[in-house]
């Protein structure tokens, strides 16, 4: 059984541009080690792994960047549907992964953020199973604030659709559907 606090997903990161101190823009994926992976679940248990499959997606070759993406869905939003306490953790690095020109699979990273966006698995089976709600673990808030932080960055869905590339600006429509833009 889970039993880890959840984290509350932050809000003030550097997304590659200019941090709060108005210095030069902080490098990608610079706050994931300030998260305490260790001490929050994902679907195999212990989502330390996380940062890792992140700098993976982010710096990995294709094939490379691919796996870890399949992994970080796995952990984070398993079947495409059920997300976990560490996915609104993981969410403000998904968006910035989701910007960054480098990232090979960032119409697939957008794609996760419209199913973690459309995620309602755990209030589904709250409202024919209540007592799922007094459980001290509670699923329905992991998904809740997995929904807030995907719709935290919504304004970031503008650069996203003037993008050229057609696969990345039909994922970002269908993200924007589902965020009701």
């Amino acid at each position: 059984m889970r039993t880890a606090p959840t984290p509350q997903p932050s809000t003030r990161r550097a997304h590659g541009r200019t941090s709060p101190t108005g210095s030069a823009p902080a490098s990608p994926l610079a706050g994931v080690d300030r998260i305490p992976w260790a001490e929050i679940q994902d679907s195999s248990g212990s989502a330390a792994a996380i940062p890792l499959l992140l700098k993976r997606v982010a710096w990995g070759d294709t094939e490379t960047a691919r796996a870890a993406l399949t992994d970080l869905r796995t952990r984070i939003c398993q079947y495409g549907f059920v997300v976990e306490q560490a996915t609104a953790a993981t969410v403000p690095f998904l968006w910035e992964l989701a910007q960054l020109p480098g990232v090979g699979s960032r119409a697939q990273i957008i794609r996760l953020l419209k199913d973690i966006a459309d995620a309602r698995q755990w209030e589904s089976t709250a409202a024919v199973y209540p007592k799922l709600l007094n459980h001290r673990e509670n699923p329905v808030a992991w998904e809740r604030a997995a929904r807030r932080a995907v719709r935290a960055r919504r304004a970031d869905l503008p650069r996203l659709l003037a993008e050229d590339d057609s696969e990345i600006a039909r994922a970002t429509t269908e993200l924007a559907r589902v965020l009701g833009e």
